[in-house]
């Protein structure tokens, strides 16, 4: 009682130091001494200006829904588009404050399989180590994502200028492979500029964005209301049912919206990561949010011939060029969707690389003492930067295999994502509830009080809707082409998390222990 009720109320305002917070720096600088000992530890250095700008950048959601929205044309349409990014908006949220609550009380980089194991009422280590493969896998996969994203826009402006390029699938791995160069050495030898880099990323997010709406606006030709509030579409990929097609059209609007926990991998790095982890969390999804929804209403309201839009590979290079009818301005401003979505890249593999290594320091991967390893030199964790960068390219063999590999870098980091959420705010929920439970939840500074079950609880039903839709292949009939593959993926890693329980996992991961640290 007297412990949790000091952890709540430590670190009223800045510079204030009590009994509770020596007694964290006590335990701090152990902790500190232990990882100096097994391979060293990071380095505090990111502010809470760099702590918003890095998950207000790293979402990029107005760019990654432009560069998506041909899903939700030929599944749901205006409809979808419109009321999905109201409803993904409030839902993220929800989400986003639940997870803020859990980073006030432990801003650690293992974030969800750490609270996993702490929450979870009975076979914490079992629900730690599941929840670390997954979160690990679907941050792999997002971190995929963005060279994905950009590959597929300069494919498409390359065949928008050069009308008898054929676009080999090859070719998109060899630009992918390109495209994760820069921000891996960036990771590498530049650390310290990722904060004016993410500075100058956040400018061009916000200035792009007026540039873009405003040229829109002014030059385009105008949609009717009727058209843009009341079109449901559903009778182009095969799903008549109306309900159905506006679930599957929500992976535009939905996909842009996660990976606000990026920044929670990244706690390690953040000055008084228990205020300003959930500010940035909540922050950015919130900014994001409005974005998205304003910049998607004024596509949708300037979109012009919808025949013509609907057949490009990439919609909204269309949507400029009807607008601006000039190919270089076209060039201009579909290069700042890249440009802006290469830059965040650089947040991604900081993130997904500290999670790695947080996971690994916990026994949670195979030969973790190599991946534990933080670069004393360079205080970052090395190896497991270096492992991600690996199964990036690795991953992108994908799309020379499959003609559908795109849709699959944007439902599977989603579909992994949601899930890795879902199971920290459930135990959360759960421990909420308990009147039996011996010891108290140790509140930190950001507290949702009595609101805080019904929060956990919409938040649980937001992400039960969005991860039924997911797996859903977008078009009927269904075959080896257009099968959407997020949900048997999961599935596999989900039962190689199974089978390494049972082999050595049981034995050789470590339930992580909570660690209450002053922010100095």
């Amino acid at each position: 009682m007297g412990e949790s009720k000091d952890i709540e109320m430590m670190t009223a305002r800045e510079g204030e130091v009590d009994e509770i917070a020596l007694q964290e720096a006590i335990e701090d600088e152990r902790v500190k001494t232990q990882q100096r000992q097994t391979g060293g530890t990071l380095e505090r250095y990111i502010n809470l200006v760099s702590a918003i700008n890095f998950s207000f950048l790293l979402q990029c959601s107005w760019e990654a829904a432009a560069a998506t929205f041909q899903f939700s044309l030929s599944n749901g349409g205006p409809a979808s588009i419109v009321y999905g990014s109201i409803f993904a908006g409030f839902g993220t949220t929800l989400v986003a404050t639940s997870l803020a609550e859990m980073s006030s009380m432990d801003p650690t980089v293992g974030a969800q399989y750490r609270w996993s194991a702490t929450f979870a009422p009975k076979w914490n280590r079992f629900f730690g180590l599941m929840q670390g493969w997954i979160t690990v896998f679907a941050w792999i996969c997002s971190c995929t994502s963005n060279p994905a994203l950009v590959s597929n826009i300069i494919v498409g402006m390359v065949t928008f200028n050069n009308p008898d390029y054929v676009p080999e699938r090859w070719h998109v791995t060899l630009i992918m492979w390109a495209i994760m160069i820069i921000p891996f050495l960036g990771n590498f030898w530049l650390r310290k500029l990722l904060n004016p880099l993410e500075a100058v990323g956040a400018i061009c997010h916000v200035v792009f964005f007026i540039v873009s709406i405003i040229t829109l606006i002014v030059l385009a030709q105008r949609s009717t209301a009727e058209y843009v509030f009341h079109t449901l579409t559903h009778d182009v990929s095969g799903w008549s049912n109306p309900t159905v097609a506006w679930g599957l059209g929500l992976l535009t609007v939905t996909y842009p919206l996660t990976g606000f926990d990026g920044v929670l991998h990244m706690s390690d790095e953040v000055k008084k990561a228990r205020v300003r982890v959930p500010r940035s969390m909540i922050t950015s999804v919130v900014l994001n949010a409005v974005m998205q929804f304003a910049y998607m209403i004024t596509v949708l309201f300037t979109i012009g011939d919808v025949d013509v839009v609907s057949a490009d590979p990439l919609p909204i290079i269309q949507v400029y060029y009807q607008a601006t009818g000039s190919k270089p301005a076209t060039n201009l401003f579909v290069s700042m969707l890249a440009i802006i979505i290469f830059v965040s890249f650089f947040n991604v593999f900081a993130s997904v690389s500290r999670l790695a290594w947080a996971f690994s320091r916990d026994n949670g991967l195979p030969f973790s003492s190599f991946f534990a390893k933080v670069n004393p030199t360079l205080k970052m964790p090395l190896n497991a930067l270096i492992l991600i960068g690996c199964c990036l390219a690795i991953l992108a063999l994908i799309n020379i295999g499959s003609s559908t590999a795109f849709n699959a870098f944007i439902s599977l980091p989603a579909l992994g994502l949601y899930i890795s959420y879902f199971f920290p705010i459930l135990f959360l929920f759960i421990r909420r509830i308990s009147r039996n439970h011996p010891v108290p939840i140790p509140w930190g500074p950001f507290r949702l009080g009595k609101w805080g079950p019904v929060v956990n609880l919409l938040a649980m039903a937001y992400i039960i809707f969005i991860v039924i839709w997911m797996p859903f292949p977008g078009a009927l009939p269904v075959d080896g082409v257009n099968m959407n593959y997020a949900g048997p993926i999961i599935g596999a890693v989900i039962l190689g998390a199974l089978i390494d329980w049972v082999v050595s996992g049981r034995k050789r991961f470590q339930v992580p222990v909570a660690r209450h640290r002053p922010d100095f």
